[in-house]
Parts: structure tokens; C-alpha cells; sequence
């Protein structure tokens, strides 16, 4: 059993935690606090350190490394934070020498979705698959992706940046691109195909009950919708689940992953999205990619982004060791 501290860098909300890291993960310890980026990148440095220095001080046990999560664009080689749009004011900041030098143990930084990825690997369903991949499907597209049982860097860590494919000419906004996967397919492209469809069908003569909702059009609230069993919300999620398909089917020709795990949107509604995911994905993808091709939902939950920061930890000690230098400071 290994302890470690995870820091988990969002926009709107930050976290520390301490977790033991075995055969399986538990969480021993966690502090969450705003982001507040309006009051600069000082002041979250300071609650950071402030708080992981808590943690560390509270642990009867030595924590061996810190893991953190952040939003890209980074550079995991060199533990750099590289201007995230979440996080203005992050403009090349050191956060792993910063961790270093604070608290004298190793630190690790991975973007999100590839800390993601490798806790669905290590713990969750792509445990023993050499070939597999994450998609994030939250407020927006991202991917994790391991091959030949390492995880898929890139040359400037861009690598799983797959929300920024092109599926159709035009369609909704997704990762400053119209027609794109994340567009179509993630938490936020959902919502705002659906608009589109309301606007569409509306044109048509066609009474959507949800056209004058009160409430904000949200995945949850449509999938509301879906579930007692409106029908435009059926055809909405059909539409979605057929691009989620075809976006995995260029995956599935590309990287001939074991398995795909998708998380949030899928990981809640899989029943909406399944039935017409497949048949884009049989229609699109080589047969040879898709037969023996599994897709599924997190193993690990909603515990994911919690076991995310520290799964970083864990894998820069084992990659850093595999090198026989446990001082490197980055992950892999």
C-alpha cells in the first residue's frame, strides 16, 4: 500500500486528498475549496500549498509523491501548466518544481483526461486491457489514451485531444469548431444540439414539450425527459449516441483499442445512447476493429475525478522507476 496526495486543479473548484493506492484505492482524506480565479494564480498557490501542506503534516503515514490533475494545455515532461483557458493567469507556471521544492517529495502533473484514463486502467473497466480508451463525454470531449500498455503522450502532450474532430460540415459548437465531436457528443454539445433540434422541429409544426421549459436545457433535464418517454427527447439522444458512434468508430480504425470507457454523460445515461452508438460504430468502423471492441461506462463512478490526481502520483513513482529515477518530474 502506497500514500499519496492528489491535487485536483479545476476552474471552478479545487481539491487536496490523500489516498492509499494498493490493489484497490481509498480516499483517506480530501479538502476542497474554490478556485476563485478572479483573485489571480497567487492566491489558488497559496490555498494549494496550504492545503497539501495540511495533509501532509496529518498523515501518520509518508506520502511518497504528489499527483496533480489539470486542465491542458501542459507539458507533463517538464511539470509546466501552460495557459489553461480555466485558469487564467497559469502562463507557464512550474506547479511540479513548486510542489518539489515546498514539500521535498517527487511530483507528477498529467492533464485531466489522461489522469482519468489511467485510474479506468488501473482500477476501473479497463483493467488488463493493453489497448484502451477513455473519453471523458463531461462538459466537453476529451480522451485518455493507453496503447501497448503505456499511456499515449504525444509529442506536446496533445495526443487524445479527440473533441476537436470534425464529424459533420456544420453542426453545434464544440471545442471552438462547429460540426465537431465534442460539439455533438460531450455534456455541453448535447445541450446545445438540442436547441438546434427544438428550433428544427419547431419550424416544422412540430410540438416540442420541452420548447418552453422553465428550466435550462441540460443533459440531466433531457434525459428526464427521455426517460419518461418523450419523444423528441428519444430522437434527441438517438441523434447523440449516433455521433458518439461515429466518433468512436475513427477511434476503433485508428487505435484498435480492447475497450473504450466513456465516462460522464455516458456513464448516467448508457441506456439513451447505446442502441444507436453501436449501429454508427458497426456502419463505420472496420470489422476487424469493432467485433472484439468493447464499450463501457467508468468502473470507478463518480469516484473518478477523486482518484484521478492521485493515480498521477502513482504512475510517475512507477514510470520514474522503471527508469530507476524516482526524482524525475513528470509522469512517464
Amino acid at each position: 500500500m502506497m500514500r499519496v496526495l492528489g491535487l485536483d486543479i479545476g476552474g471552478t473548484k479545487c481539491a487536496a486528498l490523500l489516498a492509499d493506492c494498493g490493489e484497490q484505492m481509498s480516499i483517506v482524506e480530501k479538502l476542497r475549496f474554490e478556485t476563485r480565479t478572479d483573485l489571480g494564480f497567487e492566491y489558488i498557490k497559496k490555498k494549494l500549498l496550504e492545503a497539501a501542506g495540511a495533509l501532509i503534516c496529518r498523515s501518520r503515514t509518508p506520502v511518497r509523491a504528489i499527483g496533480v490533475s489539470c486542465g491542458g494545455p501542459l507539458n507533463s515532461r517538464t511539470g509546466v501548466v501552460q495557459s489553461p483557458p480555466n485558469l487564467p493567469g497559469w502562463d507557464g507556471v512550474p506547479i511540479v518544481s513548486i510542489l518539489q521544492e515546498a514539500f521535498g517529495i517527487p511530483a507528477f502533473l498529467q492533464n485531466d483526461a489522461n489522469a482519468c484514463a489511467l485510474v479506468e486502467w488501473k482500477y476501473g473497466a479497463g483493467r488488463g486491457a493493453e489497448d484502451m480508451v477513455f473519453l471523458t463525454m463531461g462538459t466537453g470531449m476529451g480522451a485518455g489514451v493507453i496503447a501497448g500498455g503505456r499511456l499515449l503522450r504525444g509529442a506536446r502532450d496533445m495526443a487524445g485531444e479527440v473533441g476537436h474532430l470534425r464529424l459533420e460540415p456544420d453542426g453545434p459548437v464544440g471545442y471552438g469548431k462547429a460540426g465537431s465531436f465534442e460539439g455533438f457528443a460531450s455534456g455541453g454539445g448535447i445541450a446545445r444540439l438540442a436547441a438546434q433540434l427544438r428550433r428544427d422541429w419547431t419550424r416544422a409544426g412540430e410540438r416540442v414539450n420541452w420548447a418552453e421549459a422553465d428550466e435550462e436545457l441540460t443533459t440531466r433535464t433531457l434525459a428526464d425527459y427521455a426517460r419518461q418517454g418523450d419523444a423528441h427527447a428519444l430522437r434527441l439522444f438517438e441523434a447523440a449516441g449516433e455521433y458518439l458512434g461515429q466518433g468512436i468508430a475513427i477511434l476503433a480504425d485508428v487505435l484498435n483499442p480492447e475497450r473504450v470507457i466513456i465516462g460522464g454523460v455516458y456513464m448516467r445515461c448508457e441506456e439513451l445512447l447505446k442502441p444507436s452508438m453501436w449501429r454508427a460504430i458497426r456502419r463505420e468502423a472496420l470489422p476487424h476493429c469493432w467485433q472484439e471492441l468493447q464499450v463501457l461506462p467508468a468502473g470507478t463512478g463518480e469516484q473518478i475525478g477523486d482518484f484521478a490526481a492521485a493515480m498521477v502520483a502513482v504512475y510517475g513513482l512507477e514510470s520514474a522507476g522503471e527508469r530507476g529515477d524516482v526524482q524525475q518530474t513528470s509522469a512517464g
